[in-house]
């Protein structure tokens, strides 16, 4: 073999051929190691064998050849107790496997190289043979001095024996007890004594049978007393003592029975090891592992336990569960820092602790700012609602550190019942929807569990966590509501709405997923699939739709969409791609979304409306807006909120209502831009509209939103 450096010259061929002996000493190490009776671990035989290997390489390469050397290898194999025969298959498989590769000499033939190679391998066997024979010869030569001897030595062994358990039963390191079958100690040692206070009269005067505990295991003297029938011959348990100072002393208890020469039950031999420092030890890391490192309270796992323990309970049992999350946690942690963060939390904790000092309840924190407080009873139903109080009461005062007050608020999810009919994940995840629904309604407060809010919220996670695969799956479609003119009712264009066909739910409107898709990003891809699907279809029906100018196509932009900074591109990309012209489409924007629109926000929709995009402000009248700001926002249409009609459709109409729509129409008209109503359901609200001069609507009174053929077929009614 050639070695694996770029270096030349002897000393690199020598450090080669090292490193090819070390690896051969590896593999021979490894393949003999588990059939050797040594007492060397694997690494310490492989350098016992290297020597052997350098030896085996010298022999292999020398001149004259001398294979009879190789005996000697057979030899040091039973020296370092791989005497099995296995180890010898092995050590030729390794040899005739890998000294050639290894250690061959690159100057001789494979031929030459293989046949010396045999030759090693029958010295080595023949070695190997020798030793072991002289070693089994040595060893019969051995036992037959010995037998020789036995009859001297068996006097000497059993007083040797005396002796010996003498010196192991007084210097053991565990206690050791004979008794009689009626349980009386007969013999004790001095660890056992020791181990229980040292007194001999305490341990001695007591019988094995009067040493119970209350946490003995049921099963202890059952054991015990099989043992002394003769059924059983030892057992092993864990068992506490009582010392004669009252505290307890944990050991592992191992009985044994002895019989007589006939096999009869005579004695029993007790052997007790301490473990009462281990089992503290113990204690202490489950103590560690059940209880949170910052608070000191109950961790996720101990509370898991007593939940699982509370849910599961039958025969009337009933729990009360309160879930917490700090209101606002978040903020503190980010402006001021973790280590104030982690303070507040533990004023926190301790204020909580203080809430649930009653038999059954408990206070755990679940990680963050989440805690938990559960309490269990006949009762529960008002003793929960009483828990929740004294916690918010709880944390009602400020919170000092560093000279500094924090005002710390909650909400608080309750989830009351009785055991037996939820599991711990159903009840958890119940109080988690509520506790959200508490910071929803303002937070610093508690709520009820309701199983039909539940239900929606476990349904709004279905439909957020499937609304990406909907969108590959084409499972969005719209449909259009016709937009008409006021003056001749015509049509003059419409409002493209998606709808979701859900596999589960059916067809779902956008008030029910366009909310989700903001919140998971996922409505800037939604809305450009909306867009491009609205204007290829407009521009469809611009082709078939010659009389007149082109049908309009109105699209809703969330807020999400208004701040993305590819909103300009994707219209324009959209336009170029269907070849609609830029004034046949109206981006709707709602008036909440611009209400304090700072530049940078308007600047996309200045953009696209110097292009000829119109910007339509809808829902007008419902952001509390500044009708000033009217002059500088880049839109050319107000859609006015159906609340300001509603008030039409009754006869006589409202006239406050009346003089609000008839002013905001006239303010858009000053101001040059177009009306649209929404919400039109009646011909009087129709008429009065147009009478207000008002420019175009929309409602169920002229079309409910349908399929895009709809519009068509109301086009050519125009017409006709």
């Amino acid at each position: 073999m050639k070695p694996s450096s770029q270096a030349t010259g002897p000393d690199a061929e020598a450090d080669a051929l090292e490193d090819r002996v070390r690896r051969f000493a590896t593999i021979w190490s490894r393949a003999v190691y588990p059939v050797t009776s040594t007492s060397l671990t694997r690494p310490e035989l492989e350098q016992h064998l290297v020597p052997a290997v350098r030896d085996l390489c010298r022999m292999l390469r020398d001149h004259p050849f001398d294979a009879q050397s190789a005996q000697r290898i057979g030899r040091a194999l039973v020296d370092a107790h791989c005497t099995d025969p296995d180890a010898l298959s092995r050590t030729l498989g390794v040899v005739d496997s890998y000294l050639v590769l290894y250690c061959g000499d690159q100057e001789r033939t494979a031929e030459e190289n293989r046949a010396r190679c045999a030759r090693l391998q029958h010295a080595v066997a023949a070695g190997f043979a020798a030793a072991l024979r002289d070693r089994t010869l040595a060893e019969q030569e051995a036992i037959a001095r010995s037998s020789l001897l036995a009859r001297n030595d068996a006097l000497e062994a059993m007083h040797a024996t005396e002796v010996r358990f003498r010196a192991v039963f007084e210097g053991a390191a565990i206690g050791i007890g004979i008794a009689d079958l009626d349980g009386n100690l007969l013999e004790v040692n001095d660890t056992l004594m020791q181990m229980f206070g040292g007194l001999e009269h305490h341990v001695r005067s007591r019988k094995v049978t009067e040493w119970v505990h209350p946490e003995d295991r049921p099963q202890v003297w059952e054991f015990y007393r099989e043992l002394v029938r003769g059924e059983r011959e030892h057992y092993r348990t864990e068992k506490p003592f009582y010392r004669n100072d009252g505290t307890v002393l944990w050991t592992n208890l191992t009985v044994s029975l002895l019989r007589d020469a006939e096999g009869a039950p005579q004695y029993q031999l007790v052997l007790l090891e301490d473990t009462t420092e281990r089992r503290l030890l113990n204690l202490r890391l489950r103590y560690e592992a059940t209880h949170d490192a910052l608070t000191g309270l109950p961790n996720r796992t101990l509370f898991f336990e007593r939940l699982e323990k509370a849910v599961s309970a039958g025969d009337g049992a009933r729990f009360g569960l309160c879930y917490l999350d700090l209101d606002g946690f978040k903020a503190i942690n980010d402006s001021l820092g973790h280590a104030t963060g982690d303070r507040l939390l533990v004023e926190v904790a301790d204020r909580l602790q203080s809430c649930a000092t009653a038999p059954g309840e408990m206070v755990a924190r679940l990680g963050g700012d989440e805690f938990v407080a559960l309490t269990t009873g006949p009762d529960t139903e008002r003793e929960v609602d009483e828990l929740a109080s004294r916690i918010l009461g709880s944390l009602a005062s400020p919170v000092t550190i560093d000279g500094r007050d924090f005002t710390v608020r909650g909400s608080i999810g309750i989830v009351e019942g009785p055991g037996g009919e939820r599991t711990s994940a159903e009840v958890l995840r119940s109080a988690d929807i509520t506790m959200y629904r508490a910071k929803s309604a303002g937070g610093n407060r508690f709520e009820l569990a309701d199983p039909e809010a539940d239900a929606r919220a476990i349904t709004r996670h279905g439909l957020t966590n499937a609304l990406p695969a909907a969108l590959e799956r084409d499972e969005f479609f719209i449909e259009y509501q016709p937009l008409v003119h006021l003056g001749d009712g015509s049509v003059h264009g419409a409002e493209a709405l998606v709808r979701w066909c859900h596999p589960q739910y059916g067809v779902l409107g956008p008030d029910r997923f366009i909310p989700l898709a903001e919140r998971t990003g996922l409505i800037v891809p939604l809305g450009r699939w909306v867009l491009q699907e609205a204007v290829r279809q407009a521009r469809y029906w611009s082709r078939r739709h010659t009389d007149g100018g082109p049908l309009r196509i109105n699209v809703n932009l969330s807020p999400a969409q208004l701040q993305h900074p590819g909103l300009v591109a994707d219209t324009v990309d959209v336009l170029e791609r269907s070849g609609l012209e830029p004034g046949a489409l109206c981006l709707e924007v709602t008036e909440s979304a611009l209400i304090g629109a700072d530049e940078d926000l308007l600047k996309p929709l200045r953009q696209l409306a110097e292009m000829g995009v119109d910007i339509a402000l809808d829902d007008f009248g419902t952001g509390y807006s500044n009708l000033a700001n009217l002059r500088r926002l880049p839109v050319s249409v107000l859609k006015l909120d159906r609340s300001f009609t509603r008030g039409m459709q009754q006869h006589p109409a409202d006239p406050v209502d009346l003089k609000i729509v008839e002013g905001i129409v006239s303010l858009a008209h000053s101001l040059e831009l177009a009306v649209t109503v929404e919400g039109v359901e009646t011909g009087a609200q129709a008429e009065q509209l147009r009478e207000l001069g008002c420019d175009t609507a929309q409602g169920w009174y002229y079309a409910r939103p349908g399929a895009p053929d709809r519009i068509h077929a109301l086009v050519l009614a125009d017409a006709v």
